[in-house]
């Protein structure tokens, strides 16, 4: 029987969570070990498993994958969830980076002092509404099909979906304005495999609380 793919982060989302996310809708179980101490840290750092000593790391298929864009790309292209020819592909990762820039915004503001924080998480919204929701909105709309790219779900779907229920956690109105991503978002939650994902007691992380930044800061001394 195959292995399953092994996780190595902190237990909370992170760039790790896309990661998550694509494997979970894929339908691949994965096992997490969850980084708590500087020592864990510097061990793999020691072993030679981070590349460019950062975490998120993925061990599979006999590999040490680190750096987020190649272990999402890997997986997509892995799973059937990258498109059927370039063309397809390029479009993918062009919606796909615009949900991670989005998606990042959002990920480092609970570093950021209490009001910072809020400021950041506050441009994150305005901006979701006015320059990305509008952008998949059109796209959507040109495309008249169920999903971004082709008629099949892919890397984008999954992560424009994971982007917009981390907006909804901020501003739960925040899709009143763009009526096909209000049926995206039902019909891709929909799927059996992200259903599941979205599921109480899933790996699915909830949003950062202090203790995981805690955790962040302690182990990677920043």
């Amino acid at each position: 029987m195959a292995t399953k793919p092994k996780l190595y982060y902190f237990k909370g989302r992170g760039p790790m969570e896309s990661i998550r996310w694509l494997l979970a809708a894929a339908g691949v179980e994965f096992e997490e070990q969850f980084l708590e101490t500087k020592e864990q840290y510097e061990k793999l750092q020691k072993n030679g498993c981070l590349l460019f000593g950062q975490v998120p790391l993925v061990e599979m298929d006999g590999m040490m994958l680190t750096q987020t864009r190649a272990i999402l790309s890997y997986l997509a292209a892995k799973y059937n969830l990258y498109g059927k020819d370039l063309k397809e592909r390029v479009r993918i990762d062009m919606y796909a980076d615009g949900t991670l820039d989005l998606m990042l915004m959002i990920a480092v503001a609970p570093f950021k002092p209490t009001e910072e924080k809020k400021e950041s998480l506050a441009l994150a919204v305005t901006k979701a509404r006015t320059r990305y929701l509008p952008v998949f909105e059109k796209i959507l709309k040109d495309h008249q099909e169920d999903f971004l790219v082709g008629n099949k779900l892919s890397w984008a779907d999954i992560q424009l979906l994971e982007a917009i229920l981390m907006l909804e956690e901020l501003d739960g109105s925040v899709l009143s304005d763009f009526p096909l991503l209000q049926t995206f978002k039902t019909k891709i939650s929909n799927i059996p495999t992200i259903k599941k994902f979205l599921q109480p007691g899933s790996q699915r992380k909830p949003p950062p609380d202090s203790h995981y930044v805690s955790v962040v800061r302690d182990v990677l001394q920043f």
